[in-house]
């Protein structure tokens, strides 16, 4: 069965990049920096708290709420080490400004294996190609820094649509900005709900991207299941 696709669009996040450490690590490198003793376990613990909290109130970055998505960081970044003991909000202020700056660049992330390679070929096959991400608006400055953003027509993260993965308007809002039908595209991610589900419930082809023996998750039909990038190629040749 031929696919007949025009249109590939792509997760970021786990899948094209990732964090190079957890972030606790590089929030108390950043505090030591500044003269302040901070466990990276506990600040990566309080980390998910606050970020798991935050999400949960105030969506998509506070989307919709009069917040900007670099206020909603600045507040999980300071909430976080709050939570880790620190308690000068002088120091809280620069650190946060500070990391908040840092994840623009690539010394945070690394490209995934296989990654570069892939979507180099893709676009030599021919196909238009786009990223759907529920990330913030530094998307595009992190694409350029890890040399990715050349590979893409556009980026649209859930900041910009207005909504985010599962939602299926951020697909649509895609597939207007690729000028395809659903069926005509395509979706790689590494999320079986926010990616795999979200993208087929829009009508669009999609292959999860799942490392053997990792996650057990729902059963698919093996040919939807990346076990690496490299595997896109032969799901996928015109």
């Amino acid at each position: 069965a031929m696919l007949r696709l025009r249109l590939l669009t792509w997760d970021v996040k786990d899948t094209l990049l990732r964090l190079r450490q957890p972030v606790g690590h590089s929030y108390a490198a950043e505090a030591r920096a500044h003269g302040l003793q901070v466990q990276p376990e506990a600040l990566t613990r309080s980390f998910g708290e606050v970020y798991g909290a935050q999400s949960r109130r105030l969506p998509n970055y506070g989307h919709g709420q009069g917040l900007s998505s670099r206020q909603w960081w600045l507040d999980v970044i300071k909430q976080s080490f709050r939570l880790s003991g620190v308690q000068d909000e002088a120091a809280l202020t620069m650190l946060a400004e500070k990391l908040y700056r840092d994840y623009c660049g690539s010394h945070n992330w690394e490209v995934l294996p296989g990654a570069a390679e892939t979507l180099s070929r893709c676009r030599e096959l021919g196909f238009r190609m786009g990223v759907v991400s529920n990330f913030d608006n530094r998307l595009e400055v992190i694409l350029s820094q890890c040399d990715l953003r050349h590979h893409f027509e556009f980026v649209l993260t859930s900041e910009a649509a207005g909504f985010a993965k599962p939602d299926g308007r951020i697909f649509e809002q895609a597939l207007r900005l690729g000028g395809v039908r659903p069926e005509q595209a395509a979706h790689i991610g590494d999320d079986y709900s926010r990616d795999y589900r979200a993208a087929r419930a829009a009508g669009m082809h999609s292959f999860l991207l799942r490392a053997a023996g990792q996650g057990e998750g729902p059963e698919l039909p093996p040919e939807h299941v990346l076990p690496t990038l490299s595997h896109l190629l032969a799901r996928i040749e015109k």
